[in-house]
Formats: structure tokens, C-alpha cells, sequence
């Protein structure tokens, strides 16, 4: 049965995030009609990260993007492409990249094209594993680097990695159900982001990311 308030397919996507073992990735499904501005916001939620930063999609050659004059037409305005438009079959995929300077790279997988579920609220995060790496820690080498000091108390670095990430940086923490809980928080309220950024200081863990979305948006 249709689903009356979703009028579009729903896409099943997985986002893995890359060169990271064991790997840190989400299941999703989302209606296929969302911007690519909108899916940014909800992968945002979903992978732990505070929107801080630079990002773009791509698929082969094309980018998709907030536009730059400096750039000319090579980013097209992800406001105003949909997800259906980008990804069509199943098993095709488009790159997902946060942050140039960190450079974490999401592979966004198409698994499957469902018909909407008349109990299900979408956006949904169906599964998932292991929290995203802190805002700032220098890419893939500082991800690693940072729980190798983290997991030795004898590390030279130990307490300033401790202090830094402040709440207590947990690389195996998920819960689907906190992402959901705060996904249609924000799917009701429909308040604009506004611009605001993420958060920063001290607490760098999920759970300053997911407080912040209290005042941000999905749809």
C-alpha cells in the first residue's frame, strides 16, 4: 500500500564511509524525490557528522554542489537536483565528500527501490555500525592516530586527545534509534536551517552532533 504522504518510490541507500576498518557505515531509506541538498542534511544526521564544513556529490564527471563563480558551471546546484535524477537502478552509486581538508569520502549506494510503507515515517535509518570519526582530526591518518592515543594511557598524547574530544569519544557507539528519534524531530518541525553551523568546543562526540540538530533541518 502507498504510502499517502510519500507520492515517490523510496530509495534504499547505504553510505559507507571510506578507507576505515572495521567500516563505519548507515542503511537508509528516503523518498526519491529529495533534493540533494536535502539528502546532504540527512546523511549530516545519520553518519554523526555537524555540518562544519565544505561538501559536494559526485557521480562519474558531474558535481553537485553549492555553485562557486570562481568554478564556473563545473557544480551543479544541488538544490535543485533530485535524488531519483542522480541515482536510477539499483547498485549504482555517487560519491558523497565532507570537509576538502579532512576529505571523508561517503560511498552512497542505491540497494533497492521500494514502494512506500504506509507505517513507516520517512526518512528511516534502518542499521547501521560504529560512530563517525570526530569534526577536525585530520582525515583518515589523524582518525587513526587519534584512537591509537585515545586507547593508550601511556600515550604522549593521551590526555591533551582526551581533553580535546571532551564527552568522550566512543568509535564503536550507534544507535538507530537515537538517529530516528531526532530525524523525525526535525521532519516535523520543518524549521530552516538558517545557515547556523555545527557544533564546536569541546564536546565532539554524536551526541553534540544530534543535539545540535535539534535546530536543523532534514526536509
Amino acid at each position: 500500500m502507498r504510502n499517502p504522504r510519500v507520492p515517490w518510490p523510496i530509495y534504499q541507500l547505504k553510505i559507507t564511509l571510506r578507507d576505515i576498518q572495521p567500516p563505519i557505515w548507515r542503511r537508509i531509506q528516503v523518498a526519491s524525490d529529495v533534493t540533494l541538498y536535502q539528502l546532504h542534511n540527512l546523511l549530516q544526521l545519520v553518519m554523526g557528522w555537524s555540518d562544519s564544513h565544505l561538501h559536494q556529490f559526485a557521480k562519474g564527471r558531474t558535481f553537485y554542489g553549492t555553485p562557486d563563480q570562481e568554478f564556473g558551471d563545473e557544480v551543479l546546484p544541488e538544490k535543485e537536483i533530485r535524488l531519483k535524477d542522480v541515482l536510477v537502478r539499483p547498485r549504482e552509486r555517487m560519491l558523497y565528500e565532507y570537509d576538502f581538508g579532512d576529505s571523508w569520502e561517503h560511498d552512497v549506494v542505491l540497494e533497492r527501490v521500494l514502494e512506500p510503507d504506509a507505517e513507516t515515517a520517512y526518512p528511516v535509518c534502518l542499521a547501521g555500525q560504529r560512530a563517525c570519526p570526530p569534526e577536525d582530526c585530520g582525515g583518515v591518518p589523524g582518525y587513526y592516530y587519534l584512537l591509537e592515543a585515545l586507547a593508550d594511557r601511556r600515550h604522549p598524547e593521551h590526555e591533551e586527545f582526551k581533553e580535546w574530544t571532551g564527552c568522550g569519544f566512543d568509535a564503536e557507539e550507534f544507535s538507530g534509534e537515537t538517529i530516528n528519534r531526532y530525524i523525525q524531530r526535525k521532519s516535523k518541525s520543518r524549521k530552516a536551517h538558517g545557515g547556523q553551523r555545527g557544533p564546536a568546543g569541546k564536546c565532539r562526540d554524536v551526541r553534540a552532533v544530534y543535539r545540535f540538530y535539534d535546530d536543523a533541518v532534514i526536509r
